[in-house]
């Protein structure tokens, strides 16, 4: 039997590959760290190639950090089983795109206020993030936009999220030389959605990439910001949209047939949901 403290700072040194990042992310000291390391590998071997950057984990080090996963998988599902008749206390968590993040963090502070002993655990994240995190249990939930074809996961429909063509208030949008006029603010994943849409909006255009740029932001709550001050336009889900506070400065460009995406909700396939979670689901559908 390993001592956990131990396991936990080097799994966290597999993920991040740094031992200053990893005593960051634990709270705890480099030295700290770099101690547990060594009680380790006084038992195993070497565990790691120091003289790589980012660190590289060795055949005893891939073998020890299956074991990790393996330990928090069971202990993450003692606990579901162990609490799983009381659905007002615990942890309820969950890893999401940010725009439709935007809606579902205070519909789930609503619920804590119903069930102040529960503990709403919310992280933004794109797709690849998400699916890790569900599939190596640091979270029990997550939300995707692309259905995952992975086994160990679960992945049930869970909401539809347009994707709309907003402008600020008062302008209107005839052709692609208004577009141009009015330049694009970018996103992450900006240039995909709009592609996607303005393609239906305006057949054989020059292209997103050739639209002058107005802006950047990779904060969903701010990219409608440099909209309402009437400083471009931007393609974003609808959340996003009805997240943001100032909704008489912008408003949305009609595009004809909508471009509907799929949200799905994905979940270990190994053991259901805690009783929580469904909980938490049930409330959230019957929010949006």
């Amino acid at each position: 039997m390993f001592n956990p403290q131990w396991l936990k700072s080097f799994a966290m040194l597999a993920e991040q590959g740094s031992f200053t990042e990893s005593a960051d992310r634990l709270g705890i000291t480099q030295a700290a760290v770099s101690q547990h390391i060594r009680h380790l590998e006084q038992q195993l071997g070497p565990l790691i190639l120091r003289s790589k950057r980012p660190l590289e984990l060795t055949p005893a080090g891939l073998a020890l950090l299956d074991y990790c996963q393996e330990v928090d998988r069971a202990q993450r599902h003692l606990t579901l089983r162990l609490s799983e008749e009381d659905v007002t206390c615990g942890e309820v968590s969950l890893i999401s795109p940010g725009s439709i993040g935007l809606r579902l963090y205070p519909l789930l502070l609503a619920l804590q206020q119903q069930y102040p002993d529960l503990s709403i655990r919310h992280r933004f994240a794109p797709d690849s993030e998400v699916m890790d995190a569900v599939l190596h249990n640091r979270y029990e939930m997550g939300l995707v936009t692309q259905k995952p074809d992975d086994k160990r996961l679960v992945a049930e429909k869970f909401a539809e999220e347009p994707l709309e063509l907003v402008v600020p208030a008062g302008i209107k949008v005839h052709g692609w030389a208004d577009l141009e006029t009015l330049g694009y603010i970018d996103h992450p994943d900006g240039q995909a959605m709009a592609t996607r849409l303005l393609s239906r909006r305006f057949p054989g255009n020059p292209g997103v990439r050739n639209l002058p740029q107005r802006g950047f932001s990779n904060q969903i709550s701010l990219i409608l910001e440099p909209v309402a001050r009437g400083l471009g336009f931007a393609v974003i889900p609808q959340s996003a949209r009805l997240a943001f506070a100032q909704s008489e400065a912008i408003r949305v460009e009609s595009c004809g047939v909508a471009l509907v995406d799929t949200i799905w909700l994905i979940h270990r396939a190994e053991w259901p949901l805690s009783g929580r979670a469904r909980q938490a689901l049930q409330w959230l559908e019957g929010k949006l």
